[in-house]
């Protein structure tokens, strides 16, 4: 196993010669670490850091196994993997979320409307339980950073909202923001998605739901901030137009770029397609493109 004469890229990040090196030695030195041990400890030598601040170990294990398919450095032998159940246990169900009675006033009459984290197990729960119930696309737990909302008027609560993560790859999002591949590997954290949104059935209040998305970009930045230590500058979310318009989204001042292909990231073996979505952006910060586009992006807020 040759000392290395050339960087690699994993995940927006150039792994000097250097480093390479130390990785290797690193492997040389601690052969019994379990994999996930092991890229722990390579991402603490190298500052490897996801923008929240811990260690991006996922990313580390897939540049580790690349180097050993290549046969320049050695692996402990893999844990068995634990047989999970596919999908997500479904909330259950109970009286608490049961429909309230029907509730058709003016916007101004419910003023004010607010957004409460969603941040205790039992109001976790309950979020969760409506989720489940009252949205189209049910509850489903997505992965790494997240952030929920109840939508609430006074002891009343109106509706749910979810943010999360961001689309990996989206050719007319990519290529609006004139991001390189490098850079939105790097920097794609900075990008959120409202992937859920949901007003209750039993609640008809014209310009709720768009007065609701205007209150959310003006806070969800700070609320990210504080809770995963660096702030985004850009909001996504997916409108399937066989249902919806996205017309709170167009009232609230998001931009429709374009329709999404419908095909998912290829996977060996696998086949990921669903209907055209329709895509809206929301900008949180002015310079939003020139930072995303940047290598300067760091783990906290951007002034």
């Amino acid at each position: 196993m040759s000392e290395f004469q050339s960087s690699m890229v994993q995940a927006g990040r150039e792994i000097s010669v250097q480093e390479l090196n130390h990785i290797s030695e690193i492997t040389k030195m601690f052969p019994s670490l379990k994999r996930t041990e092991l890229a722990a400890t390579i991402c603490e030598h190298l500052a490897w850091e996801t923008a929240s601040g811990t260690p991006k170990v996922t990313a580390c294990l897939n540049l580790l196994e690349k180097l050993e398919e290549e046969g320049r450095i050695r692996l402990p032998a893999k844990a068995p993997q634990k047989v999970r159940k596919s999908g997500h246990s479904a909330p259950r169900l109970t009286a608490r979320s049961d429909p309230d009675p029907h509730l058709r006033v003016r916007l101004r009459d419910l003023e004010p409307v607010v957004l409460d984290i969603v941040s205790e197990p039992d109001t976790k729960r309950l979020w969760k339980e409506y989720m489940e119930r009252y949205h189209s696309l049910k509850y489903k737990e997505a992965f790494g950073h997240r952030l929920s909302y109840f939508i609430r008027s006074g002891t009343r609560l109106l509706g749910c909202v979810y943010m999360a993560g961001c689309a990996k790859s989206m050719g007319v999002r990519d290529q609006w923001i004139g991001w390189t591949p490098s850079q939105r590997n790097r920097n794609r954290p900075w990008v959120i998605n409202n992937t859920r949104y949901l007003i209750f059935p039993w609640v008809e209040v014209p310009h709720l739901a768009s007065h609701v998305l205007g209150k959310l970009a003006k806070r969800v930045a700070s609320d990210w901030e504080q809770e995963y230590g660096f702030s985004p500058v850009l909001l996504e979310t997916f409108v399937d137009p066989q249902y919806y318009a996205g017309t709170c989204y167009r009232a609230a001042g998001w931009e429709l770029l374009g329709h999404t292909t419908g095909e998912g990231l290829r996977r060996p073996g696998r086949v990921y397609r669903t209907t055209p979505k329709l895509l809206f952006v929301k900008p949180l910060h002015p310079d939003f493109r020139p930072l995303l586009c940047s290598d300067s992006l760091q783990g906290r807020t951007i002034s």
